[in-house]
Order: structure tokens, then sequence, then C-alpha cells
């Protein structure tokens, strides 16, 4: 609207531009990470199981097809301890095992975890012909719209298996649920549907099964309080782990998809071999150039699936348009470097023939249409001249209204009062109310007639372009979700390429020959890095003899340092990652069992030897003759012969299994557990080697056949820096325990002739006679007794 303003000086001052309230850099600014949350439907019906998952942070439905699974439903515990899931959907009428399931979610073990809602939904919602149609009218932004009907089914056909029934009815569950609670849109408009990009299939057919218990020990992950007072978000950071070592990602996918496959321990061979082949190609010295330059376009590959999600929201933001320009530029420069590469590998094939002329496209599109610097200034979406004609046009008359003001301001000077100095004509795309005189003249509404209100017309114009330009877009989200992915697998096998060149990790072999390992020269990937100098030690587990592996010697001598290497190398084959020995081969390990660490046992409301038995427990119903069991010191807490004998139990069940025994590793300070062990082939005994030098004890910390003739605790003592009397007391006590003979007091820990005043006493109590009905017994308490109390005690 065009106004008259008195009190003016003839200056024209423009109203229409706004202020950003940020001001945005070009330079790189921190990406931004989405809580995630997951939300899992499943049904177990006849000995078969089916899920679907929706996960928000990429907004993509996880499927499994239907799996048999036993009644214990272990399968099913896997994945919720792998995803960790907000809510788990499932039918109110529900199997007597399902429900035994549900209940157990809320024990101790899982609290530290956080107990995941459950939602009971009527059968009826996970009818078959209900869910097919809830799938088929769904309006997904990944299908063309151009699509028939029945051209929709052929499509959604290719991506999900309709003749799994279970799958589809949690999947079609899962729908309703998200429709119902509205996950991610809760304070959107009801015309604004829940965001899928995308529909993808998970198998878990292949993966080791590894407890959460176990994790910890090896110390996979381990978050540590962050000490900046800024990181409010989760105030956590990843401390010494191996994840923490061999994240060298340099995007946000490539560090989420190296913890997944953390999570994912996989017996594919073929899956494993494709990422060792990448990872020695990289070790190679004439790629290392090529790694740097493929790392220099990765730290460019940033959140897509979020972008993405936003534009279907309608919630884009300035910097979207920039950081989705990046990505696919830097993603057409990844191609183009791939295809300079050995098309022999896979990896390199599928990222040179699946980063189309798409992305191309997009870019350009992109480039063309959005102003970047425009946008920025604005905070708003603004496009480059020359996209429409008819925004350009008013955005010549907007740039030229003041000097065109200007002249109308003179003209209509001429036509006032003489007393008015100065006017001025004010364009206001909003009217504001100010403490002035304001009003409309002739000329005013027809330049208002003329100019109309130009500011909301070009943003509505490129509102309209953008809009056009997000259909652009999201028309082409599947295939940008397939590059990010294939990008993000590149990022994971370049940083464990950095590690194994930089820690001097060798690549692992498989055999499905042996069920357990034989490593030579191996490393713990941690403690290596923490010591001076580490000693490598080999580790042999496989074939007829030899399953059970009994480690004897002194404490602080390495037994636990060698047990959680062996789990860190076995663990890393089972990554596709190179491992810290000199060479390695790996059999087809289906689970690795621990009890190495006692945990906190407060909030679990259990006692820290019942956990010692939980972890135990689970290693001998589980195991089997391709397990790895891992045991350090159980049985110490309890009473010494009745922790012996349990421990002494537990082997000599495995022992009896003959071939069918698991691949055990047992450090142990019971000497004596080797008397109780039936003679054969499959129990083999080693030691931590030492050597005396004068009163001084060395440790060597290589392992040897043989077995420890003590335990040098009071070695381990003095280091501690107990007392030397103390020390010397319990040598003592020791050596009479051994030879059997009784244990007197020291007198050089006794008060001086406290021992004739504890005798005197007794021989007072011995000359009562009880009998005597004359016999004062509190007198004889209070007077003979608790006087001599003081010099006693």
């Amino acid at each position: 609207m065009a106004f008259l303003g008195a009190q003016t000086s003839g200056i024209l001052h423009d109203q229409g531009a706004e202020v950003p309230s940020i001001l945005e850099q070009d330079g790189e600014e921190e990406e931004e990470e989405e809580q995630t949350e997951t939300y899992l439907c499943v049904l177990w019906h006849s000995g078969c199981l089916g899920m679907a998952y929706y996960d928000s942070a990429d907004s993509t439905i996880y499927f499994l097809p239907d799996t048999p699974e036993c009644d214990h439903l272990k399968l099913l515990q896997r994945v919720v301890d792998e995803i960790n899931p907000r809510s788990i959907i499932t039918s109110a009428k529900q199997d007597e095992n399902m429900a035994r399931f549900l209940e157990g979610l809320v024990s101790p073990e899982h609290k530290q975890l956080g107990i995941p809602e459950t939602v009971l939904l009527p059968r009826v919602d996970f009818g078959l012909e209900i869910s097919k149609q809830r799938i088929l009218s769904g309006n997904f932004s990944f299908i063309p719209e151009s699509l028939t009907y029945t051209e929709k089914i052929l499509f959604l056909s290719s991506i999900i298996p309709f003749d799994c029934p279970l799958m589809i009815q949690a999947l079609g569950g899962l729908l309703k649920f998200l429709n119902r609670r509205r996950v991610s849109v809760e304070l959107e408009d009801g015309s604004v549907n829940v965001p899928i990009l995308g529909f993808k299939k998970f198998v878990l057919t292949d993966l080791v099964s590894i407890d959460q218990d176990t994790y910890s020990v090896l110390q996979i992950f381990k978050s540590e309080t962050h000490p900046s007072v800024y990181k409010v978000v989760s105030g956590l950071k990843e401390g010494l782990s191996l994840f923490g070592i061999l994240n060298r990602c340099r995007s946000k996918r490539g560090e989420k998809l190296l913890r997944l496959w953390l999570m994912r321990p996989t017996r594919d061979l073929e899956e494993l071999n494709s990422r060792l082949d990448v990872i020695q190609f990289f070790l190679l010295p004439q790629n290392q150039e090529m790694a740097l330059t493929l790392h220099r376009l990765l730290s460019h590959i940033k959140n897509v699936p979020l972008i993405l999600k936003r534009m279907l929201l309608s919630q884009t933001k300035v910097s979207d348009w920039k950081i989705l320009y990046e990505t696919v530029h830097s993603a057409l420069g990844l191609r183009d470097t791939c295809r300079s590469l050995p098309q022999s590998t896979q990896l390199f094939r599928d990222i040179t023939q699946e980063f189309s002329d798409d992305l191309c496209h997009i870019a350009c599109l992109i480039n063309k249409v959005v102003d970047f610097e425009g946008s920025i200034a604005e905070n708003r979406f603004t496009v480059r001249p020359n996209i429409d004609p008819d925004i350009d046009e008013k955005k010549r008359r907007l740039m030229g209204l003041p000097s065109f003001l200007t002249e109308v301001a003179r003209k209509e000077l001429e036509t006032l009062d003489s007393r008015i100095p100065s006017c001025c004509v004010l364009y206001i795309p909003l009217f504001l109310s100010e403490e002035k005189l304001h009003y409309r003249s002739t000329r005013t509404k027809e330049l208002d007639s003329i100019l109309g209100d130009l500011h909301c017309e070009i943003r509505d114009g490129e509102t309209l372009l953008m809009y056009q330009l997000q259909c652009q877009v999201l028309s082409r989200g599947p295939m940008l979700n397939r590059v990010i992915d294939l990008a993000s697998r590149l990022d994971v096998l370049l940083a464990l390429a950095g590690a194994a060149r930089d820690y001097g990790y060798s690549r692992p072999q498989y055999s499905s020959k042996i069920p357990g390992v034989r490593i030579q020269d191996g490393r713990h990937p941690l403690m290596e890095l923490c010591s001076h100098t580490f000693v490598p030690n080999s580790a042999e587990s496989g074939g007829d003899r030899g399953r059970i592996k009994i480690i004897t010697g002194p404490n602080s001598s390495g037994k636990s340092i060698y047990l959680k290497q062996i789990g860190l190398i076995t663990f890393m084959a089972l990554v596709g990652s190179f491992v810290p020995a000199g060479k390695a081969e790996v059999g087809a390990v289906d689970a690795i069992f621990t009890r190495i660490h006692n945990f906190e046992s407060v909030s679990l409301g259990l006692s820290t030897f019942m956990i010692d038995l939980n972890q135990v427990a689970k290693a001998v119903n589980n195991a089997t003759e391709r397990s790895l069991v891992l045991i350090d010191e159980f049985g110490k807490g309890t009473n010494t012969v009745d922790g012996l004998a349990l421990l002494a139990s537990v082997l000599r069940h495995w022992v009896y299994q003959g071939p069918n025994c698991p691949q055990i590793f047992v450090a142990t300070n019971f000497v004596s557990l080797i008397q109780l062990q039936p003679p054969g082939s499959l129990v083999e005994y080693l030691t931590m080697e030492t050597c005396r030098d004068g009163n001084d004890l060395i440790f060597l910390y290589q392992v040897r056949e043989g077995v420890a003739n003590a335990s040098h605790a009071s070695h381990t003592a003095a280091q501690a820096g107990l007392p030397a009397k103390l020390i010397t007391r319990g040598l003592e006590v020791s050596e009479l325990i051994q030879k059997g003979k009784p244990i007197k007091p020291d007198k050089g820990l006794l008060k001086d002739n406290q021992m004739e005043n504890c005798q005197a006493l007794v021989d007072k109590f011995l000359k009562l006679d009880l009998e005597d009905p004359e016999l004062d017994l509190s007198n004889f308490m209070s007077q003979q007794v608790l006087p001599t109390a003081s010099s006693i005690l």
C-alpha cells in the first residue's frame, strides 16, 4: 500500500526488507542431529514371526519377512535389544509366549535399557485384507503420482513381499498406529500425513548373537559424560571404546552405519569379504591419495533423509537447499572418482551405476533456481533472475520504487498546503500504525491498483517455485536414499582402512572348516594404545582337541586382557574389519558369550553372584559347538569351595558334550580346578609366564602351556600398598592352611598381656558353679567381667 506521511524531509525509507533473525555463515556448520525414535509392530503365530518398525530418523519403515522363531522368541529379543523401540505394537489377542515375553521386558535386567511402551490394538486392526488395503491406499511420496492403481500395486509388490502374511499384518498394524499416534506430525494440521520416505527389508539370519553384557565388557561402545556444559542434548560422548578408535567417518550417516555394523556382526562370508576387499584396496600405498580425495568429498555428504522429511512436511529450511546441493554435487564427485577405480569391486561398481544422471538433474535445477546468497540474506527461499519473468518484473518494480516514490512525493508536495515543508511516499507491505499522520490520497490509491502488494506476490511466486522444486526432489527420493546408503558404506570402509593403516592391523581369513579361532600374535586394540609396550599372544581353538582352555596365573599377569583380546579380534573379524594380529583365521562363530566383569547390581535388585550366575547360565543354555565362551574368575563371589564346585561342574557339563562342546577360554585362580576335570583331549591348560628376580616377581605377559603353581597374591598386595606386616601375616596363614596346621593368633598383633587377661577371664567362667542357688550372675558380670573387658578388647 502507498501512504503519504507528514513530518518527512523528502528521504524515502524502505520498510520492505526483513532482517534475518539468525545470521548464517557460508562456512561449515555443525550438522543437525535429530532424536531417533523407533516403533516396532510384531506378530507371532504358529512358530513364525513377522515384524515391521518405523525409524523417525530417516522416516523409513523396515520390515522382516516371515521368519521361523522358537517359543522363547530369541530372535525378537535380539531385535528389541538392537533397535530399542519406544513402543511395541501387537495384537490384544496374543499367544501365551508373546504375553510372557512382553512381561519379561519389565524385568530388572532390562531396566537399564529403558522399558518400551506396550500398545495392544484390536485383532481386527491386523486383518490381512485390511492391512493390504492400508498399504496400497497409502499416500507415499516415493511412489510416482502418474501411476495407476494397478501400476501402484506392481510397484509396491517389487518392494514388499505380499506373500508373507504375518509381516503384511504387522505392517498394516504399524501404519494404523502411526496414523493414530501421528508420529512426527503431532503439531501439524490433520491433513498432513506421517512422513514415510521408503520401505526397506532387513534380515537377521546370518547375525552373530552377542548380548549387552558382552558389548559392555569388551568395550565395543562406552558412553561418558561430556565435559562441556553446552552439550545439553545428550550430555554424553564416546569414551575409550572400539567404536571410538574405528570411527573416522566424515559423515553422520557413515557414523550411524558403523554403529549399525558393530551391532550386527555377521557370518555372511560374501558380505565380510566384500568389505575387506575395499579396505585392502585403500591400504595399498598407491591408493592413499585417492582415499584422501574420497574423504574430502564424503565430508560434504549430509543427512539428506532428514531434509526429505522436512520437504514432505513443508518445513524446509533455507540452509537445506545449499546442503542438498553440496551433497548432490559431492555425490557426483564420488561417482566420477569411482569410475576410475576397479569395477570388479562391487561397491565401486554400484556407485558408478547407481549415482545416475538424476543427480546432475537435481544439482542443475537447484543451482539454476535457488539464489543461495539472497536466501540467506532474506532468511527465506528466493530464486535467481531469469527463472520466472513475472517474478523478475515484480522485483524490478520493487527495486525501482525508491526513485519512483521520491518523484511522486515531490509532485504531491506541490499540491499540499505551503505550511507543509516536506513529505514522502512510503510503500508498506503491511500497515504499521505509528504516532504519525498517515493518510491516502487519490494518487496513492491509483498506485495501489498499479503496484499491488508486490512483496506478497513475489513471495507467493517463489513459494510456488519452491514447491515445484521440492516435488522434483521428492520424486527422486528413493534414488537419493540409495546414494546416501552407498556413500555411507564407502565412508565406513575408508574409516576402517584408516584405522588398519595407523594401528597395523591385518586382514583376517575365514574358514568354515574350524568352529573356533586361530590367532597368531594377537593384540588388544584398546590396551595397546594405553601402554608403552604390549606383548602379543597367540590363541587357537577348534577341532577335536583343546576346545576348553583353562588359563591360570598370578593376579595382574594379563589373564583378563588375554580373554578380551580373543573376543575383540573375533568380533572385529565378524564385522568385516582388519584385526590387531599378525594373522587370524576365524571359523563360523555364531555367538560370543562372556562372564568377565561384575556390573552394578543395586538397581537390578540382584546380588553380584546372581548376576554372575545369569551370565554363565546364558552360555550353558545357548552356546553351540560354534560359540565362543569367555569366562573370567567365575565362582569368586561366594564361598571358595562352592564357587570352585560350580565352575568345575559347568566345565564338566561342556566336556561331556564331546564334539558339541563350545570354544571355551576360562581364566581362574582356582589351581585345584585341574584335579576336578576328567582326563581327555578337550581340556588344555595355559598359564601366564613370570620369573623371579630376587624377591621381585616380573610379569612377562606371555601365554605358554602349563599350570601356575601359585597366585602370588602377596606381590599384588604389596603393589596395592598394603602394610608389610599384614602381607607377612597373610603368607603365614596361607602356609598353615596348605599344611593343614591350626592357625594360632599372632602375638605381635595383640595388646600387652592380652592373652593373659583373656585366659584369666576364661578361668573365672570355668570356676562358676551354675547350680549354686546363691550365685548372682548379674553381680558376676558387673564386678568380674566388665571391668576387665577394656584390657581385652
